[in-house]
């Protein structure tokens, strides 16, 4: 288990397909800045994701979206690292090598409630609940839910929903404001040409039309 000092520098590890990123993406970075105290947040765009059914953008598109619409923000860092790395995104990687790199840290990863409740299902989910204070994004209204892409779906959280949890498990809540913004369906719309307004940042919007991203042909 990693032990960390009272007081010890906090930072953030949030980690998606951002494909594309979009307005939620953004909104949750914001608050986790505002709430959580960090020193930093890395943001992890997802190299080869083991638990996605369909296919993902090329990841140098999503990397330069992530960094169009996260570059600007204070305490934000775009980590590349996650695309480098040869074969499946295991979240415990990056965890390892963030502590090893910041040993005095102590590491919060950053998850939707849809994705807390999956912890489970994660490749070495113990050891990440030993390393990392588990920082859960619930809806400030949890009624509904909305679909995949979402930066939070359902809520709230109760981590009892993951009992037994692996000794040391500790959570921590982030508190969003309701948002049902959707990945599935900025592609949808990008596909069919749609304008994105409002539902991803201005140069991420510049970035799909230029390139041609989600379209058919």
């Amino acid at each position: 288990m990693a032990v960390t000092a009272p007081g010890a520098p906090r930072i953030g590890v949030f980690g998606g397909a951002f494909d594309p990123p979009h307005e939620a993406h953004l909104a949750l970075v914001n608050a986790a800045l505002a709430q959580l105290d960090l020193v930093q947040l890395r943001i992890f765009p997802t190299g080869q994701a083991w638990h996605k059914q369909r296919g993902l953008s090329p990841a140098a598109d999503r990397l330069a979206m992530c960094r169009l619409a996260f570059d600007g923000l204070p305490g934000a860092v775009v980590d590349d690292r996650e695309i480098l790395r040869a074969g499946p995104t295991y979240t415990l990687d990056t965890l390892r090598e963030l502590q090893a790199e910041n040993p005095a840290a102590q590491l919060l990863l950053i998850v939707g409630a849809d994705q807390a409740e999956s912890l489970p299902g994660w490749h070495g989910w113990a050891e990440i609940a030993s390393m990392a204070i588990i920082s859960v994004a619930d809806r400030a209204n949890s009624e509904g839910s909305a679909s995949e892409g979402a930066a939070v779906l359902s809520g709230p959280f109760d981590p009892a929903m993951l009992a037994p949890l692996p000794p040391g498990a500790r959570f921590e809540k982030l508190v969003l404001p309701p948002m049902d913004t959707s990945a599935t369906d900025i592609r949808t719309r990008a596909a069919r040409g749609d304008a994105l307004d409002g539902l991803v940042p201005a140069a991420v919007a510049g970035y799909i039309d230029k390139h041609h991203l989600y379209r058919s042909t």
